[in-house]
């Protein structure tokens, strides 16, 4: 007990030191204030960026391949794919692909379309696409009310829908939509299915092809091959058109108008299918499966390269390791500071020590230990150190939130960042503090009294 009571009578006196000297230990704190501040605003842009990263793949699905078509005028640059047929991504594409490569646990063909729906006077453009079941597996996308396709709709090309929440909310209000019709382009689709709610990004739009979810009508793609578009189809107006010298659809079609001459035509869109999804067992398989992919699609393009094999997964896990470079990198600046703060500690405690000479002579002459002396201006560093960590806590998360007003740039403060930031503080006055702690203890009694 009488150790405690000593420990505590030491402590009282760093901090009337402190407080005596409230200005001075200010500027002191003042370099652990702003270190520890920006360790947090730093750690919380990491967090916010690697919870960014996160959500994206979960948009993207996990283990997923993506095949995207390029149109042919895109390669009919090169001379050796000139004269060449392809057929495009096709369904029959997707079957082999199901059939023959054995890492593939399920294949998302889709078709999508621009179109006006209507329902009961409201008019909105939307998107149409075309999916099987497997799609909202790939995409972990759950029905929030209502079924899925089942096997006698995807058959028969039968004209129903499962549709976006943003569509339920703007065509159907606070009714339940299933059973109920929305026309989508010409065709008259009945709603068996809403999906959840989910947001996606701009940038998940653009740079991974991912659909915003709640703005879209799905329909069993063989409805939309059926019911609305199949760009594989070629009519008999469109042979004539181009036996005249007209132009096609677009794509790269050939025509044989004679037995020793052949036309080439160019189209824009040949392709059936607008993107596949392949979704492979691990993480492993992903590079050795894309690369099995992309040959087996050259040969059933006959040699023509008229598509692009993505692997997002990847290009995420790349873009999160270039993050967290960036953010070590920040960090480490940041920590810096936290150093410079602990140094002008050291600088303060020393010149304290140096202008209370007399002071450490009294305690030593009447009695005190020189482990009392070193408590006591440890307990004063310790003290300027902590304070300035709380102090740096509330500016760190002030600061994260104004980057995160100003900027959109998503921030995130974890408890094992505070916890961090605060640690490393007090852990700075410690260290910092010991040598004037020490140095202070070691002067003699006598000399001391005598110092003018």
């Amino acid at each position: 007990m009488r150790y405690l009571e000593k420990y505590f009578y030491n402590l009282n006196i760093a901090l009337e030191a402190v407080i005596d000297n409230r200005f001075r230990s200010l500027l002191t704190a003042l370099g652990i204030i702003f270190g520890v501040a920006a360790v947090i605003a730093m750690l919380a842009i990491g967090t916010g960026a690697r919870q960014e990263i996160l959500d994206q793949m979960k948009m993207v699905g996990v283990n997923n391949i993506i095949i995207r078509p390029i149109y042919a005028e895109d390669d009919s640059r090169d001379e050796s794919m000139k004269g060449r047929f392809s057929p495009g991504l096709t369904l029959r594409d997707v079957e082999s692909i199901a059939a023959i490569v054995p890492t593939v646990q399920r294949v998302s063909p889709e078709v999508e379309i621009s179109a006006f729906a209507m329902k009961s006077g409201i008019r909105r453009p939307v998107r149409v696409a075309g999916v099987t079941p497997d799609y909202f597996d790939v995409f972990s996308l759950a029905i929030a009310r209502g079924t899925m396709f089942t096997q006698d709709h995807i058959q028969d090309g039968a004209p129903v829908a499962i549709i976006g929440n943003n569509i339920r909310a703007i065509f159907f209000g606070n009714t339940d939509p299933i059973g109920k019709q929305i026309k989508a382009g010409n065709n008259w689709l009945t709603v068996i299915g809403v999906v959840e709610d989910r947001m996606v990004t701009e940038d998940a739009v653009k740079s991974l092809g991912v659909s915003e979810f709640n703005n879209v009508i799905y329909t069993p793609v063989q409805s939309m091959l059926l019911r609305f578009q199949d760009r594989s189809a070629v009519k008999i107006e469109e042979i004539q058109r181009t036996r005249g010298g007209g132009r096609g659809r677009g794509g790269m079609f050939v025509i044989s108008t004679s037995a020793n001459e052949q036309e080439e035509v160019e189209y824009q869109n040949y392709h059936q299918l607008d993107r596949v999804v392949v979704q492979v067992e691990n993480s492993e398989q992903l590079t050795p499966s894309a690369d099995v992919l992309r040959r087996m699609l050259i040969r059933r393009h006959n040699g023509v390269e008229d598509f692009e094999v993505i692997i997002p997964e990847l290009l995420l896990r790349q873009e999160q390791r270039t993050k967290d470079i960036f953010n070590i990198v920040l960090g480490a600046i940041a920590g810096i500071s936290l150093i410079v703060g602990g140094i002008g500690i050291m600088n303060i405690m020393l010149a304290s020590v140096m202008e209370r000479t007399k002071e450490i002579g009294v305690r030593l002459a009447v009695g005190a230990k020189k482990t009392d002396v070193v408590f006591q201006f440890l307990s004063e560093s310790t003290i300027i150190s902590v304070v300035g960590g709380v102090v740096g806590i509330f500016l760190g998360i002030a600061l994260s939130r104004s980057i995160m007003h100003f900027t959109d740039i998503l921030t995130i403060v974890s408890p094992g960042s505070v916890l961090i930031s605060f640690g490393v503080a007090a852990t700075v006055g410690i260290v910092f503090g010991y040598m004037p702690a020490k140095k202070a203890a070691a002067k003699d009694p006598v000399s001391s009294l005598r110092y003018e």
